[in-house]
This record gives structure tokens, C-alpha cells and sequence, in this order.
């Protein structure tokens, strides 16, 4: 069949190849925020030629039946469209173009992920699904959840819908089928440089290079407006075939021709020649052929500013990326990423943003080892993590109120880091949240150990801006992985008990509001271990009393009484008055649940002993109104109604008329009890006129808070 031969031709932009192939983030189909720097220029408008032949085969593939249906046995997944290439062919523009033109199709939108990240590590999947399912507003993600929760999230939230699924730069067939949606509504258009075998009715659709007119075209377009490749068009062939017609060769040479207008178009074919090309198995190496034409004749400060990109996380570029990087000015790194992405070194993707192209992305390295000591390379990836905590640190500040400590400190940071408002440093986070999440798995993973500092202090800056910028319900998955990363740093060596305990109890606090339960006691368990071997009070009573906490919701009370009354020996030793009265209510809790009556009463009396001595006489009242409840359950209406008696006579001598309401509510129940029904008529009757003068009383602060001409 036609789709399933290696067919020639490729994606072009009128700006020069392929918008991605493989080429840092791959994001969604809304518009990227401005970054608002004062030296961004628009990204340019591109527009896709050449691939119909390819486009019109994908196209018929869909309508086409599979061979599992023509078996009556029909894929319980959705229909796959694969393109396969090798690097810098093309493919994931093609993938792209045809997506756009088949969005009208798909009223629930185009999601796209890519599976591999920069320096060729495959996403994980729980990473992928958790982007997905925010790009489709599915809700909240659950904090810590696991792989196979998260893409069965997926597969729920896309039952039902019709949606088109790119996924760019699959590695290996598992990453496929782990995303597949069972909705055959559903079309995934997957992007890989070979077969996946184990996808079940999949044709795919091999690209080799542009056809020739194509290759032209797109010399043509990115060798500027020199009629150079016009007047020559048999050099220009020969250009083309020097280049083995590869949209991203083509790209680099149109490029690099463009920044020497008095070059001939046989010159650059002779020029290019000259560099050996590699051979990658039979294959020559056009793609690095070209690369090593443009890469060793630009000027040394660029070169080397193009193999320290390598480094740039989630292969993101920014001034300040660049800047910190090669150790230069903003201006002097901007003025140096504009050069290089015109060279097609660097992909926009947003005004003052560009990409690193992923098929780029192995050569640099290369050249990166080749070129680099390990020390410099350390010393740049520093710099790099040390801005990025300053400009976090500013994006925070400028949410802070205006004349507080931190915006003063804003005002006095240079120029380029600071921010003009709140609304500004939100799209700056916005916009670069992947890059940032990356630059701290970066800091935890790299160095041995030698970037941990900058590792703690990035992670502190990113929670911080955080919680002043997204909603905590939101953000929760991220800083479940945040704090999973300093857990992860403190496991290193020995010495911090302290910062390990803290991690342990954030994450055992996420899996409990997440409803794991068992989980979370097994970590808060650890984290008193931590605790008690950093000598931290604070932490250990802490964890005490969260164990309790867990079990309590795990309703295994025996245990639940046992932490809370080991939380509350250490509040008593400590002489923690506010912690003790807490403790008793929570231990005399899980007594009452578990039916130990008697036990539950010492505890109700000693909580109002302890309310009592603290001066709460509030918490008194209710502490002697729980003792009345226990004295119910345990048969004795007499004590219940002396209690509840004591209760209210503590509670009148406070303004807290809710609580004399329900302590009269209660005294009535107690008198209905004893038989004494006008009793009980004469406390609900008071009980109303307590509740009614409260809601008088929130009505007239209402209308006082409204003032004298707002509604009635």
C-alpha cells in the first residue's frame, strides 16, 4: 500500500521546516501569553507546504476499515494514525498540519503531549496523563496519584467525548498504549522514528525526505530574499540533494545561506560537501552534516552559547536562560538567541521564548561533551538554577502587597528581573511552569549531590510563588512531586532527619486528603522516626497526632486513642495547655466510638479542666456538654441532665449564644428524658429565641456593612 512504503516529501513552514520535531514542550492549541520583555519581537506566522500526498493517504486511513474490524474484531481503543521518520524529517509537522485540519472534526479539542524528553528520556506516563487531563479541565487531579489511577483518569474523562490526541516522539509502544482512550470516537495521531509493535490496526506512514520541488521551496523561503536559489535552480538541486532533502538540513542551510548574502549557492554546496558526513548505519548523517556546518562557523561566543542550550530544561530558552548560561548580559543573550534561531538553531514559540529542536538536541550535547569540562558545564547548569530562583523569588514578591518587605525588595532587583505587577509575573509563571518543574528535577537529579542547596532553595522558591499565584487544590499534584524531591534529597547521606521528617509529613497530609489512608499513616510513621532521631518536638507531636488522625478516618479507634494519648503526654510534658485541652477532646473521642465509656468521661472532665485553667470558657462549656452525650449512651439521665446544666450555667457567662442554643437544645432532650416536658418545652423555647436574636443580630451587621442606600 501506498501509506505503508517509505514515501518522499515533507512538512515545510514558510519560515523554515517543521514548527516541531520533537522540539521541547509540546503545548496545547491556546495562545501562549506575552512574556512582556521589552526586546520581544512577534513569533513569525508559518504556514505549511507541500505532504498532500501524505496528508490525502492519513486522511483515507481513517475512514478506511482496520483489519481487526474487517475480522469482527474491532479495536477497543481508538483509532491510531502513526508517522514514522527519522529525526529532522518532518514528521511532527506533518502530524501537526494534519491535526489542524482535522480539528473541526473533533469538537472537544487537540491535546498534545510529547513522550520523550530532552536528552532522549522517555515521559512518564502518570507525567503525560496529569497534563492531559489538565488541558481537558477535567478537574482537579488527585495529589500523588499513580500511574495507573492517572490513565485511568484519562480514559473516563475522554469516554464520551471526541477529541484528537497527538503524541509526539513515542519511544516505545507501551507509552502509546498506556494513553490510548478506549473511545473510538477518539483519534490519536502518534508520532515515532520506527514501527510500534504490540498497537494493534496501525498502518504507519513512513516519511524519507521532501520531494525535490519542496526541498527548493523551502531552500528558497529560508535563504531570504536573494534571488540566489531563483536564478540557480539546478545548484539549488544540488543543494537540496546535498542535504538529503531533510526539512530540518534544508532548514539550517537555508539559514545559514540567508546570513551570507554574497554566497553562491555552489559555494554553500561546496562548503557543505566538504564537512564528512557520518555514516548512521547505511544512512549518511545529512541532518548532522548540516548542523556541523552552521555550528562551526559561527562566532565562538554563540557556538558556545549553542552548546550550552543543551542544557536548558524541558529545552526551554529564554534571555535569562541564555544569559546565565554563558555567562553574559540579557541583552547580549537575547541578541544571540535571535541570531541563532534565525539560523533555525531555535524554534519561537513565544515573544522572547524559543525551543530547542529535539532533533537538534542529541548534536549539541555531543558537542557540549566534545567541547566542555565537566566543571564548566557545572558551573553554567548553577548559574542557570541560581537565576531562576531569583526570578521566582520576583514573580512572588510582585503578588505581595504593595509597600510590604518583599515588594520593597522587588523595587531594588536590576531592571531586567523584576516585575511590573502581579498580573505580569502570572504569565511569566504560566508560560514557563514546565521549564521550572524541570530545572528542579534537574537541580535534584544532576551533580551527585553537588546542586542540592540550589535544589532546596528552588524548591522553596517554586512553593512560594505557588501559593500566591494557583489555587492550592490546583497545584497539588505538583508540590506532592516537590516535596517526594526533597524527601528525596534528604535521603542522601546523613545528618538531615529534620528536613526528611517535614517532607514526610507534607506528603502523608496530601495522601490522607487524597483518601490514602493507609499510606499516609505508613508515612506519618516515618516521620516520627525522623522526627524523634532530629530531636524535633514540634514535628514528633505533630506526627503523634496525625497517626491518630489517620486511624480515627481509618476507623480503627483502639489505635486512634493510642497515638492521640501519646500526642498528649508529649503536649503535657511540654506543658502545652492549648495542645493537652485538644488532646483529651480527640482521645475522649475515640473512647466514645470505640464504647470504652468510662474512659471517655475522664477525658471529657479533664478537657474542661484544661479549658478551664486556659480560661476558655467556651471550650469548657462544650467539653462539659460532650460529658453530658457520654453520660446518654451510658444509660444515665440523671448525670446527663447535672452536665448539660453545668454546661449551659459555663456557657451564659459567655457571648457564644449558638452554643447556649444547643446546650439548651440538649437540657430539653435530657428533661424529655426525666418526664419532665415543660421543662423541655420552656429550653427549646429559649433555645429559639437565642438562635432568633442571633440571626437579628448577623442581619443588622449585613445591613450596617451595606450602609444606608444599598438594597433593602
Amino acid at each position: 500500500m501506498a501509506d505503508q512504503a517509505a514515501v518522499r516529501g515533507g512538512p515545510v513552514r514558510e519560515d523554515g521546516g517543521p514548527v516541531r520535531d520533537g522540539d521541547g514542550p509540546v503545548r496545547g492549541d491556546a495562545p501562549v501569553p506575552d512574556d512582556g520583555g521589552p526586546d520581544d519581537h512577534p513569533v513569525p506566522v508559518r504556514r505549511f507546504v507541500g505532504r498532500e500526498r501524505e496528508l490525502r493517504a492519513l486522511r483515507a486511513d481513517i475512514a478506511r476499515a482496520g483489519l481487526n474490524t474487517l475480522s469482527g474484531r474491532p479495536a477497543p481503543h481508538s483509532r491510531v494514525l502513526l508517522i514514522v521518520g527519522r529525526p529532522g524529517s518532518g514528521r511532527t509537522a506533518l502530524a501537526e498540519e494534519l491535526a489542524e485540519r482535522l480539528a473541526a472534526d473533533y469538537p472537544d479539542g487537540v491535546l498534545r503531549a510529547r513522550l520523550t524528553g530532552p536528552g532522549g528520556v522517555p515521559v512518564p506516563a502518570e507525567r503525560t496523563a496529569r497534563e492531559l487531563l489538565a488541558a481537558l479541565d477535567a478537574g482537579p487531579v488527585v495529589a500523588g496519584a499513580d500511574r495507573d489511577e492517572l490513565t485511568e483518569a484519562l480514559r473516563t474523562a475522554l469516554a464520551g467525548r471526541r477529541a484528537l490526541l497527538l503524541l509526539d516522539d513515542v519511544a516505545e509502544p507501551e507509552q502509546l498504549l498506556e494513553l490510548l482512550p478506549d473511545n473510538r470516537d477518539c483519534l490519536v495521531v502518534a508520532v515515532a522514528s520506527g514501527p510500534l509493535k504490540g498497537v494493534s490496526d496501525v498502518r504507519p506512514c513512513t516519511l524519507g525526505g521532501l520531494d525535490r520541488a519542496a526541498a527548493v521551496e523551502l531552500l528558497r523561503a529560508r535563504a531570504g530574499a536573494a534571488p540566489r536559489i531563483t536564478v540557480d535552480p539546478r545548484r539549488a538541486e544540488s543543494l537540496a540533494e546535498a542535504c538529503g532533502d531533510l526539512p530540518a538540513a534544508l532548514c539550517l542551510v537555508g539559514g545559514w545561506l540567508a546570513s551570507r548574502p554574497k554566497l553562491s549557492v555552489s559555494d554553500a554546496t561546496a562548503r557543505l560537501e566538504e564537512v564528512p558526513p557520518p555514516l548512521d548505519g547505511r544512512n549518511p548523517d545529512f541532518l548532522g552534516r548540516a548542523f556541523r556546518l552552521v555550528h562551526s562557523t559561527l562566532p565562538p561566543p554563540a557556538a558556545r552559547l549553542a552548546r550550552l542550550l543543551a542544557l536548558a530544561p524541558a529545552g526551554f530558552v529564554d534571555r535569562h536562560t541564555a544569559s546565565a548560561l554563558a555567562g553574559c548580559t540579557v541583552p547580549a543573550a537575547g541578541a544571540a538567541l535571535e541570531g541563532l534561531a534565525e539560523l533555525g538553531l531555535l524554534h519561537p514559540v513565544a515573544p522572547g521564548c524559543w525551543t530547542v529542536p529535539g532533533c537538534l538536541d542529541p548534536l549539541l550535547r555531543a558537542e557540549l561533551t566534545a567541547a566542555e569540562r565537566p566543571a564548566d558545564v557545572m558551573l553554567a547548569r548553577a548559574r542557570m538554577l541560581e537565576r531562576t530562583v531569583r526570578q521566582l523569588r520576583a514573580c512572588w514578591a510582585a503578588g505581595e502587597p504593595e509597600g510590604s518587605p518583599a515588594r520593597r525588595k522587588l523595587a531594588g532587583l536590576p531592571r531586567d528581573l523584576r516585575f511590573a505587577d502581579a498580573a505580569e509575573a502570572h504569565r511569566w509563571l504560566t508560560l514557563r511552569q514546565p521549564a521550572v518543574l524541570a530545572s528542579v528535577r534537574l537541580a535534584v537529579a544532576e551533580g551527585g549531590g553537588e546542586l542540592d542547596t540550589l535544589a532546596r532553595r528552588l524548591i522553596h522558591a517554586v512553593s512560594r510563588a505557588y501559593d500566591t499565584y494557583r489555587d492550592p487544590e490546583e497545584s497539588a499534584p505538583e508540590v506532592y512531586r516537590l516535596h517526594e524531591l526533597v524527601l528525596e534529597i534528604a535521603g542522601r547521606g546523613a545528618g538531615r532527619p529534620r528536613e526528611r521528617a517535614a517532607a514526610l509529613l507534607e506528603l502523608a497530609d496530601l495522601d490522607a486528603r487524597a483518601g490514602r489512608l493507609r499510606q499516609a499513616a505508613g508515612r506519618y510513621r516515618a516521620a516520627l522516626d525522623a522526627a524523634r532521631a532530629a530531636d524535633d518536638v514540634a514535628a514528633t507531636g505533630r506526627a503523634l497526632e496525625s497517626l491518630g488522625g489517620a486511624y480515627a478516618d481509618l476507623a480503627d479507634w483502639a489505635r486512634a486513642a493510642d497515638w492521640y494519648a501519646r500526642a498528649l503526654a508529649l503536649r503535657q510534658a511540654h506543658d502545652d495547655l492549648v495542645g493537652v485541652a485538644r488532646l483529651h477532646a480527640r482521645v475522649a473521642a475515640a473512647h466514645t466510638r470505640s464504647g470504652r465509656l468510662e474512659a471517655a468521661l475522664r477525658e471529657w472532665r479533664s478537657a474542661a479542666a484544661t479549658h478551664r485553667r486556659l480560661r476558655d470558657r467556651a471550650g469548657q462549656a462544650r467539653a462539659l456538654g460532650e460529658f453530658a452525650r457520654v453520660q446518654e449512651y451510658a444509660g444515665r439521665p440523671q448525670e446527663a441532665y447535672r452536665a448539660c446544666r453545668e454546661a449551659l450555667t459555663v456557657a451564659e457567662r459567655t457571648e457564644d449564644r449558638p452554643l447556649q442554643a444547643a446546650l439548651r437544645v440538649r437540657l430539653a432532650d435530657a428533661c424529655a428524658r426525666l418526664g419532665d416536658e415543660r421543662a423541655a418545652r420552656a429550653h427549646r423555647a429559649a433555645a429559639e429565641r437565642l438562635l432568633r436574636h442571633t440571626e437579628s443580630a448577623e442581619a443588622a451587621t449585613g445591613g450596617a456593612e451595606k450602609g444606608p442606600d444599598q438594597g433593602s
